[in-house]
Parts: structure tokens; sequence; C-alpha cells
């Protein structure tokens, strides 16, 4: 097969593209530095994925709360008692009360139990570490009884694992379908893939050794996290281990005192945060970590009413978490949502919803209320998550944005959706992707390898928000000459506009369109420069494809996520899918 010139460009320039999965997600030159020594013993933190990062302060009886905007560390529970472990989803602070025997929740500031273990055995039982699900059910160690437990949504409590000697730290992988425990005195790793039906855990299969620590005598197999990648962090007797999830060691961040757990945190979650006996560190890495769940209930108002609900409302399918594509042992994650489809309804449209934030920053949980609410409408929507600029550059993003299109095509039959009326929609950075899904599908450059190559992944309607069509030209090209150190580009395609034209070119949606685009609809507030859109609809006119923009006052960037924007630009959505993939006549099929 030909190779494109473009593809050939791509891989001359940016090699480790090919061998990322084996490189360090630790940025280059990163060292751990000290947050706050003002602990008696950190343990296991969590982030509620927006404000603060939780540490319990073990020796203390204490849960204290660092908020990275106002640099400080802060008591946030006093006298809360022996607290080995916390954990952050679906709005709320799940604990591991070691000091009472249990696994409990903070709910209006009081513990509320929801697994009680027998303080009075012998040894007795306290639980060690703890992480939650996408459905909400629960997986802990019993450090001393060798065992793992798992408590379901609806409080059922089961051993799922025996045997393991001391478990200690214990975390998913980012698809929810493998467990990890480390064990602590023979300093092992052990995968154990899961097993999920409607109503919780089915089954926990085989162990697998994922990894040794050959870190000398000491024991010290400790907590754990994940990030987006899959790669799997555990703190051992001086270092944090990092591993792919083949198990292949990729790095060893030392840390100055003791590492005891980690988690990821900050607005763009590419902070590591370590708890050690010598207080709260940090260290900066390329891969951002996996945000929580938002609450199943609307949770978020109670402290920024100007965010839409995430409620997922009665009747909704959610399913979380769902692989679309697989790079190697990468994995792509989307959450589908949708209504039962009646048996005379006939076949849905499907829209694939793309989050913003640079090429650099966000996940799939950022629009989920949209997504939800396009649902609520009768879309089968598609939020996807996409590799970030951090772990490859351009045209990653794209073969990822593409590779979900295909999938949709691939499971027609599964979701009753009809292949040929699918759409997306996306804001900013992705408002620019979905611009390119909808401009150059006939670029085999931007197609990868996510798999369903048999399928086509053009659009029959694409909504761009405030996303860049041009990229030679215009703000994005200018940020990249003038102040190339924080030009977003840049890091994204990982060259300058002068080092790279053709990718840049490569990567500019009005480069692209053509007769075949499908019809597009800009969206953008008011004071986010709607002018710069205008050249892109006067090119798709002139082409004869179906286009057009709404402003909305007083809307800034980002409106779209934001009340009273929010319901207005959902209905505009709905009535724009509704003219171009629910009532269109479906012709030709897509090739």
């Amino acid at each position: 097969m030909k190779i494109p010139a473009a593809l050939l460009l791509v891989t001359f320039l940016f090699p480790s593209l090919a061998t990322a999965a084996d490189e360090s997600p630790r940025v280059e030159g990163a060292s751990v530095e000290l947050v706050s020594a003002g602990f008696e013993l950190a343990d296991g933190p969590s982030w509620d994925g927006s404000f603060a990062l939780y540490i319990p302060d073990v020796r203390a009886k204490q849960i204290k709360r660092f908020v990275p905007r106002r640099t400080e560390v802060q008591l946030f529970r006093p006298e809360i008692g022996t607290i080995s472990a916390s954990f952050y989803n679906h709005g709320q602070l799940y604990l591991s009360d070691n000091g009472r025997s249990r696994i409990a929740v903070l709910k209006e500031g009081t513990l509320v139990a929801l697994a009680q273990e027998d303080l009075k055995a012998t040894p007795p039982a306290r639980p060690n570490d703890l992480v939650v699900d996408s459905q909400g059910g629960l997986f802990y160690t019993l450090t001393r009884q060798n065992q793992v437990i798992y408590v379901s949504p609806n409080l059922t409590r089961r051993v799922v694992v025996e045997k393991i000697e001391t478990p200690n730290g214990i975390i998913l992988s980012p698809d929810g379908r493998t467990l990890y425990v480390s064990s602590y005195v023979p300093k092992k790793i052990w995968a154990y893939p899961l097993t999920y039906q409607q109503q919780g855990l089915q089954d926990v299969g085989k162990a697998r050794l994922l990894a040794d620590m050959d870190e000398g005598p000491e024991k010290g197999a400790d907590g754990m996290t994940v990030d987006r990648a899959g790669n799997i962090y555990c703190t051992g007797p001086a270092d944090i281990w990092i591993w792919n999830p083949d198990g292949k060691l990729l790095d060893k961040i030392p840390v100055p005192t003791r590492p005891i757990n980690c988690t990821f945190a900050d607005a763009d979650m590419r902070t590591l945060y370590i708890t050690a006996f010598g207080g709260l560190y940090r260290v900066r890495m390329r891969i951002s970590g996996r945000s929580p769940h938002p609450p199943s209930l609307a949770r978020l108002q109670s402290t920024n009413p100007n965010r839409p609900p995430t409620t997922i409302p009665e009747g909704v399918t959610a399913e979380l978490d769902q692989v679309y594509a697989r790079y190697g042992n990468r994995t792509l994650l989307a959450d589908l949502f949708h209504f039962p489809v009646s048996a005379d309804a006939g076949r849905r449209p499907a829209i694939v919803v793309v989050h913003g934030g640079g090429w650099l920053n966000g996940d799939k949980t950022k629009f989920r209320a949209l997504s939800v609410e396009l649902a609520r409408r009768g879309y089968l929507v598609m939020a996807i998550e996409y590799r970030l600029g951090g772990e490859a550059h351009f045209p990653a993003a794209m073969h990822d944005c593409n590779a979900a299109v295909r999938f949709l095509r691939a499971h027609a039959e599964k979701y009753d959706l009809d292949p040929e009326r699918i759409g997306a929609v996306g804001g900013s950075a992705g408002g620019h992707l979905v611009g390119l899904m909808a401009a150059a599908p006939h670029l085999e450059e931007l197609q990868g390898e996510g798999g369903n190559a048999d399928f086509s992944s053009r659009l029959q309607a694409a909504i761009v928000m405030a996303g860049p069509m041009q990229m030679m030209s215009g703000q994005v090209a200018q940020r990249s000459r003038s102040q190339p150190e924080i030009s977003n580009a840049n890091r994204w395609i990982g060259k300058t506009i002068d080092q790279a034209p053709e990718l840049y070119r490569l990567a500019a949606p009005f480069q692209h369109f053509n007769k075949q685009s499908p019809p597009l609809l800009f969206m953008v507030g008011e004071h986010d420069v709607p002018e710069r859109n205008e050249p892109s609809r006067e090119k798709l006119a002139g082409l004869g494809v179906p286009t057009g923009v709404k402003i909305y006052a007083d809307g800034k960037h980002g409106c779209w996520n934001q009340l009273p924007w929010f319901g207005t630009m959902v209905d505009d959505m709905d009535k724009f899918f509704k003219q171009h993939l629910v009532d269109k006549k479906v012709g030709k099929k897509s090739p």
C-alpha cells in the first residue's frame, strides 16, 4: 500500500509516536517537589474533579484538603478517626475507616457506613485501601486477612479475592475491566480480569502477575493509581514505579521520603500527588489521570449554579467506559447514552460528542450534561476521549475521532442506529476536531488504525462550537509564531507552523472543505470572536454545502456548558440535527 506523503512527514518529524507506549509518562526533567510537610502521616489522597485534593492524616485522625488555586493545605475534617485511604467518585468522598473497621461515605459532614468488618476478629479485619467503580460498587483490601472485598451498589458484600499475600493498594484500569492489587510484603502487582453485568460485578477471573518490584529487601508495595492511558503507578519503598498495561516498567520516580500512596489532581489532571512520610509531594506528568465520574444526582449545582445538571434521567441507559478503539495496549474509551428503541421506531441517528481543552486537556466527562440531554431527545450519543497532546502528537487525536464514527457504524445493529445518519458536535478544540472530521474523511492519513477499517468515518452533519477552522492563518498561526512557548498548537502538533507547514495544512479543516462535506452549523458566543468562522461559512456556501451560524448574546468561550445558554444551544442543536439527520432522506450510502 502506498503511504501518503503527509503520513511520511508525520513519522519523520515524530518518530516517538510509534513507541509512545514504551516511554515514561513523566514530563522530561520533572522532579518531585514538596507541597507541604504539615502532616503527621499523610495517606491515600483523592481529587474531587474540580477543586480540592483530600488527604487523610492517619496519625492526626484528620482529613486535610489541598486547594491548588490557593496553594494551601486546610483542615477539612478534624477528629474524624483513623482514615487510611480515600476515593472520590460520583460526587461523594468514600473513606477507608481503618480505625472503625468499615468503609464509609461522607455525607453532609457525617460518616455513613457502607460495609462493616469484624473489629474483634483475630487479627482485626481493618480495611486498608479502596477504589470505586463506574456503577458505584467498590473494592477494598483486607491486608491481614489476605482478601479483597467487593460491595455492590445495593451494598451486598462478598469476598472476591482470597489468599493474596498482604493486599494493600488497589485500583481499576480505565475501562474498569481489570483490578490491580499490590501485595505489600512480596512487592508484587497482580491483575484480575473483571466481568460485569447490569447489577454490578459478576465475576473476578484468574490472577495474572503484572510486575515484581526488585527494590532491595524492604517491604512496601503500597498505594496505587492509573493514568488515562492505562499505565499503573505503585508506591514502593523509595520510588513511584510505573508500568504499562503489559507490565513493562516505564519509569521509577524517586521520592525524598518513603512514599505511601498517590493520585492525579489539578485542573488539567496532569499532576501526580504523592503522600509520603515527609508529607505531600507532587510531580508533573505528560499523561493525565482519570477524572471522577460526575455525580449521579445534580450535586454540582449546589457548588456551581451556572453549570447544567449531569443527572442521568430515568429511562436513559448509560454505558460508561466502553472501548471503541485500540492501539496495541492503549484502549480509547467512550460513554454511550440512549433510550430503549421500540420495535416500530426504526433506526435512530447517532451523535459523537467531542470535548474541548486546547488539544491538551479535558476528558469525556466534561460534556456529560450535553450528552445526556441529547440522548433524552432521542439520539444515541457517544461522548469520547481521545489522545491529548501530552501523550501523542497530531494526527493521533483525529485517528481517535474517526475511529469513533467507524465504531458506531460497525455496531449499528447492536445499538439500533442508522449508519447513514451519524453527526458530531464539539466545543473549542473539540470543535476543531469535529470540523476536520467533517472536512476530511477522504484523507487516509487522518484515519489511523483504531479498528473497524472496513467502515467509513464520513459524517452526515456536524456542529462546531468556537473551534478554529484555519490553522495556516489567523490566531493559531499567529500564536505559533509570536508566542511559540505557550502555543497549544505547537505543543499538540510538536512543531511550529514554520517548522511543519504541511502538518498545519493537514490539520486545517478550511483547507479540506469540499462539495461532499456535510451540513455544518457554527455556534459561538457573542464575545468569542464570531467572525473567525466567516471564511469557512463563505467557502462552504460557495461549494453548495448547507451552513450557518448561531451567535449567543453575552456568551463567552465555553458558554455551551453553562446556564443560561445551555438550554437554548441544545434546542438549536436538536433543530439542526433533526433537519439533517432525523428528517433527512437517506440517499447513497457512505463508502
